[in-house]
C-alpha cells in the first residue's frame, strides 16, 4: 500500500485571517445596534401590557369584593387594598381582593406599596414609577393620565385607556 505524499514547498492551516474576524466582529455590531433598542421597546411594551391586565384585575376585584358585601348588608369599600408590602392586591383581614396577590419589587414591570396605608402604590415601566392611588370611599383606583404629560402620565394613560 502506497502513501501519499504530501506536496512540497505548501502548508496548509484552517484558520481565519484578521481581516474575516474583522468583517464577522463588524457584522455582529451593526446586528446588535439594530435589536438592543428593539429588544428594550418590546420589554417596554411587555410592562405596559402587564400593568394594564394588573389594573384591570385590580378594579375588577375592587367592584365584585363591592358587590359581595353589599349582598351581605355591608356598603362600605374595602378599607385598603394590601395588608403588608411583600405580596400586594391580597386584601386585608376577610375582604380578599386577587387570590394569590401580586409579588412586591421595584424592578421594572412590579408593583410596590409607596406608604404603609396602602392606598397608594407604584408600577415601574423603563426606570419610571407610575403612581397610583385607591380612594376607599370610591373604590377608585387610578393613577394620572395625560397622553401629553410627563413620562409617568403617558406610561398610566398607556396602562388605563
Amino acid at each position: 500500500m502506497k502513501m501519499a505524499k504530501k506536496p512540497q514547498g505548501h502548508s496548509f492551516h484552517s484558520a481565519f485571517t484578521v481581516i474575516e474576524l474583522i468583517f464577522v466582529i463588524v457584522i455582529l455590531g451593526i446586528l446588535s445596534a439594530i435589536a438592543l433598542p428593539k429588544f428594550t421597546a418590546t420589554k417596554n411594551l411587555a410592562d405596559i401590557g402587564k400593568g394594564r391586565s394588573d389594573v384591570m384585575a385590580i378594579r375588577s376585584s375592587i367592584l365584585t369584593e363591592r358587590q359581595s358585601q353589599l349582598i351581605k348588608g355591608i356598603k362600605s369599600y374595602i378599607p385598603k387594598l394590601s395588608d403588608n408590602n411583600t405580596i400586594l392586591f391580597k386584601g386585608n383581614g376577610t375582604r380578599k381582593l386577587l387570590l394569590y396577590g401580586v409579588t412586591s419589587g421595584t424592578t421594572d414591570g412590579k408593583w410596590s406599596a409607596s406608604d404603609t396605608t396602602y392606598k397608594n402604590y407604584n408600577f415601574k415601566v423603563n426606570g419610571v414609577d407610575v403612581a397610583f392611588t385607591y380612594d376607599n370611599s370610591t373604590g377608585i383606583f387610578e393613577c394620572d393620565a395625560n397622553k401629553d404629560g410627563t413620562q409617568a402620565q403617558k406610561y398610566c394613560y398607556q396602562m388605563t385607556k
